[in-house]
């Protein structure tokens, strides 16, 4: 088992990234690629890492990777005269998900614990019971009793605010349990990536892009800035095992990295698909196919640009809520697949898409 990275992973999972303020997850990964990769950041916040071999390769064809580094969140609206906090969600969240559990608000005078509070039933009217939870019946109770006393903790609107939760792995079962693996255990598969494929013949950029989950807005920007033959968008993709009748079960943890087909951002490259599944079965990778109803990743971004782009996804348990799992042995495939693919193609390939 690879400790460096089940390290990575949980230090990428802890790290404080809701849209727009990334910053923590960027310094871990230029830290993380310091002795291979050169770095460049935009003013988005986009990371783009370029290993150094790459300077003294003749030919070869341009691979980009991409995995978004935010994680959703919440940013602080508004003090009330209580103390506590009026929230907004950046990001696709179901309220229901966030009820009862701490978060850790980033003020400038360091970090605040709350915890996401809702009215207690003992204080419900029988319609309150009836009625569904909604982000302006929540608040962040910071434990204080007034907003003065909150303001004295350096609370303002505008901080932002993840989940305080600490990843964990547990070797028995080789799961991770913590947030933010939407896209966090992406970015870790694209860093290892990275460092696995210097010796490659091609030509491999890495995008670590910001605020995905507020519209894509990062690889908006980064598809303009990079230039290259194909894309792989590693993505912490919604497991669906634990709730979806069996006969519609494509993103199962433990059963395989998930290529998508479709979603509602982008039907896949065929020809670039086929490739990435033919790779797969020669190279005895589990993998499953999805088609989506809703969803989307960046890749329906990047492959407007003129770039063929496949979805190489992580399942992940309980997306886009406080705390989920996710698999070492998904991980490690999503891994063995983006090198399989990175030392396969060429030019003629690619020109064949």
């Amino acid at each position: 088992m690879n400790h460096d990275c089940i390290e990575r992973v949980l230090a990428l999972s802890n790290a404080f990234g809701p849209s727009g303020m990334e910053d923590e997850v960027v310094a871990l990964a230029k830290a993380d690629t310091a002795d291979f990769c050169d770095a460049a950041e935009d003013t988005l916040r986009n990371l783009y890492l370029r290993p150094r071999s790459n300077a003294s390769k003749p030919g070869g064809c341009t691979i980009a990777l991409d995995a978004h580094s935010d994680e959703v969140g919440f940013m602080v609206q508004a003090l009330l005269e209580n103390g506590t906090l009026r929230f907004l969600p950046l990001g696709g969240w179901n309220p229901v998900n966030i009820v009862g559990a701490p978060v850790k608000i980033q003020t400038q005078n360091g970090f605040v614990t709350g915890i996401v509070a809702a009215k207690p039933v003992h204080f419900m009217s029988e319609e309150e019971k009836r009625r569904p939870i909604d982000f302006d019946s929540l608040v962040i109770d910071v434990g204080t009793s007034d907003k003065a006393q909150t303001r004295a903790l350096g609370v303002r609107p505008g901080d932002f605010v993840v989940p305080a939760v600490s990843c964990t792995f547990d070797e028995n079962r080789g799961v991770f349990i913590g947030k933010a693996f939407d896209c966090r255990i992406g970015c870790a598969a694209l860093l290892d990536t990275l460092r696995q494929t210097q010796t490659s013949p091609n030509h491999v950029i890495g995008v670590l892009s910001a605020q995905e989950e507020v519209g894509d807005r990062g690889s908006t920007l980064a598809a303009k800035k990079i230039q290259a033959d194909v894309v792989i968008c590693f993505e912490g993709c919604p497991a669906d095992d634990s709730f979806e009748s069996p006969d519609l079960i494509q993103s199962a943890m433990n059963k395989g990295v998930m290529l998508r087909a479709f979603d509602r951002s982008m039907i896949t490259h065929p020809r670039f698909q086929r490739f990435a599944l033919r790779c797969a079965e020669e190279h005895g990778i589990p993998y499953q196919v999805a088609v989506r109803k809703g969803g989307g990743t960046n890749g329906g971004i990047y492959h407007t640009y003129d770039m063929p782009t496949i979805v190489i996804g992580i399942p992940t348990r309980f997306a886009h809520s406080s705390v989920g799992f996710c698999s070492i042995k998904d991980y490690e495939g999503a891994v063995e697949l983006a090198k399989a693919i990175i030392e396969s193609l060429d030019k003629e390939t690619v020109a064949s898409f």
